[in-house]
């Protein structure tokens, strides 16, 4: 071999060594399972979120969600997640993290919101969840009193306050009815509770809570309830209500106030790209809301007859026109 020959022979795996290392990274492809309800934008959101981290579906990552139509189906497609051995799983809801959790105790699962992750049995606590789940809670201190702020300066009249939530054991319920309590014992309000358990029952319910001359309604988070029939039967009460997310009031709900869900789904990649980069869910604390968000829907308070009063409206971070 001639020394050129020689010395390009021995170049080579100089030159290819970059490449190689490179084609060796483009390699790996991660597969994350999402479990979900029919929860408009909670997806693209999170795709936005992993974006915004390099990860680009079909260049580096396979997404795998499934939506579940009610409740009763989170189980069986989560099942049907863990068989497919992603590296990952994205809970968009506590309940879908709950159905998650009884099918794997060994794949990663990130909460993209939950209640009580720690009452619900998902975590041992939020600074060190101690299993495979971790992620973003929905709970978040005084909330509920101002909630009840919010709608008392809408309605300042208004003393006797419908509760619509679900009647049930469970621990979001029983805690957020708890908080509320709380919250209107403090500014002499009463409640009158509209609890129920399965969605069929809310149109009486709440009709024996107008008989109790209810002034004004504030709404828990209650997944088994759907939010455009909540919003319905309410408006046809003629009571101003505040309702915890925003898809009540794009179903017509006159105002909510809660966390950003789009920037919380958002934050859900950065648990998914710490966990694909080796960090362990036992050892990754929940994070709690850090944006919330006041909406206003303007053509329903027209339709009450209720003017929102300007301290309020300046408030808004949306107002629906």
């Amino acid at each position: 071999m001639t020394q050129i020959g020689l010395a390009l022979f021995l170049s080579v795996p100089f030159l290819l060594g970059p490449v190689a290392a490179d084609a060796q990274k483009a390699e790996t492809i991660w597969r994350i399972g999402v479990l979900m309800p029919e929860r408009p934008g909670a997806l693209e959101a999170l795709v936005e979120g992993l974006r915004e981290l390099k990860y680009v579906e079909g260049r580096n990552i396979i997404l795998e969600p499934r939506r579940a139509a009610s409740a009763d189906q989170m189980p069986a497609l989560a099942a049907e997640l863990v068989r497919l051995k992603p590296h990952v799983i994205v809970a968009i809801t506590g309940g879908a993290a709950l159905a998650l959790k009884e099918a794997t105790k060994t794949i990663p699962i990130v909460m993209a919101s939950s209640g009580d992750a720690v009452r619900q049995g998902l975590v041992a606590s939020l600074a060190r969840p101690g299993g495979n789940v971790t992620g973003l809670t929905i709970i978040s201190p005084d909330l509920a009193a101002k909630r009840l702020q919010i709608l008392k300066e809408t309605a300042p009249r208004a003393a006797r306050i419908g509760v619509i939530g679900c009647r049930s054991t469970d621990p979001v319920s029983t805690q957020q009815w708890s908080e509320v309590q709380a919250a209107a014992n403090q500014m002499s309000l009463h409640l009158v509770p509209i609890l129920v358990g399965r969605p069929e029952e809310l149109s009486r319910a709440l009709e024996v809570g107008l008989q109790e001359k209810i002034e004004a309604i504030i709404v828990l988070d209650c997944s088994r309830l759907p939010s455009a029939m909540v919003t319905g039967l309410v408006s046809k009460s003629r009571v101003p209500a505040l309702y915890p997310s925003p898809r009540y009031v794009q179903a017509d709900g006159l105002m909510s106030y809660g966390q950003n869900f789009d920037e919380q789904y958002r934050r859900t990649a950065a648990f998914v790209d710490k966990i694909l980069k080796g960090a362990k869910p036992a050892e990754l604390p929940v994070e709690q809301p850090t944006k919330f968000e006041l909406i206003i829907n303007l053509k329903t308070s027209k339709a009450l007859g209720l003017t929102i009063p300007p301290s309020v409206l300046l408030r808004a971070d949306k107002v629906i026109e």
